[in-house]
């Protein structure tokens, strides 16, 4: 309990700078480190990206970096695809499901760090920072990008964190720190969704180790919700996307080596 709350204090950064985190960091730690059996340590996760983002969105929303109508609106269209994700998740080998984690992890990383090139490129043509300002949504991208972010949140066990916060830069266009924010709303209602769909499927919870990573994320989160405003649009972009290939390259090794042994 005691390592998992000092981990958990580093995931809430993590979260609340970047928006996403939670579910990426918290899966693979608490299956390689803290030994829980892959399905396990999903259900344990989603607990965790609840609380921490209820705290980390507080900050966000104070600043006026969460767009609540379209936040809305992607969650709750994601959330039949979580329900479905979750579902289907249980009947998949952990082996298995752990390298298609970080396979998903790798093509994103690679999609984030493009557009991180790409933003840096824009500001230094156009001379300064790029703002928060949003454009208009197009109701069939949210309905396919909502639709997609919930299955993979319910199947991984994931908050989602790191498929939305690419999805509302990449397809909704999104700046990097509005979809932080927004990512915050999306992922406590996606993640509690995906938590209900695994009732009743013989998933067993360590709830003092969910908790106790859950209660130190929570303080992460909101020390690392306030860092955002300083960030440059173009290095938060990047940094999840290291974020996401560091992450991708520990849980493929791992899980190869298991998938071997």
């Amino acid at each position: 309990m005691i390592l998992a709350a000092i981990i958990g204090v580093a995931v809430g950064v993590v979260v609340g700078v970047l928006g996403a985190g939670g579910g990426i960091l918290s899966v693979p730690i608490l299956v390689y480190v803290l030994g829980q059996q892959p399905h396990e340590a999903a259900a344990a996760s989603l607990v965790i990206v609840v609380l921490t983002a209820s705290v980390s969105i507080i900050p966000h929303a104070r600043a006026g970096r969460v767009q609540w109508r379209d936040g809305l609106v992607f969650a709750t269209l994601s959330a039949l695809g979580s329900f479905v994700g979750a579902r289907l998740s249980v009947s998949v080998d952990p082996g298995a499901l752990m390298i298609a984690f970080g396979v998903l992890l790798a093509g994103v990383s690679v999609a984030m760090l493009r557009k991180a090139w790409r933003t840096r490129h824009e500001q230094r043509v156009a001379g300064h920072i790029r703002t928060d300002a949003v454009q208009p949504t197009k109701p069939l991208a949210l309905l396919a990008a909502a639709t997609a972010t919930g299955l993979l949140t319910g199947f991984f066990g994931v908050g989602g964190g790191f498929a939305v916060v690419p999805m509302l830069v990449l397809v909704l266009h999104f700046s990097p720190k509005t979809a932080t924010g927004t990512s915050s709303l999306i992922m406590i209602i996606a993640s509690a969704v995906g938590l209900v769909a695994r009732i009743g499927t013989g998933v067993e919870l360590n709830w003092d180790i969910a908790l106790a990573f859950a209660a130190a994320s929570m303080a992460g989160g909101a020390v690392g919700a306030k860092l955002t405003t300083r960030a440059n649009d173009a290095v938060l972009t990047l940094a999840f996307g290291i974020l996401l290939a560091g992450v991708a390259a520990g849980t493929l090794i791992e899980a190869t080596l298991g998938a071997a042994g």
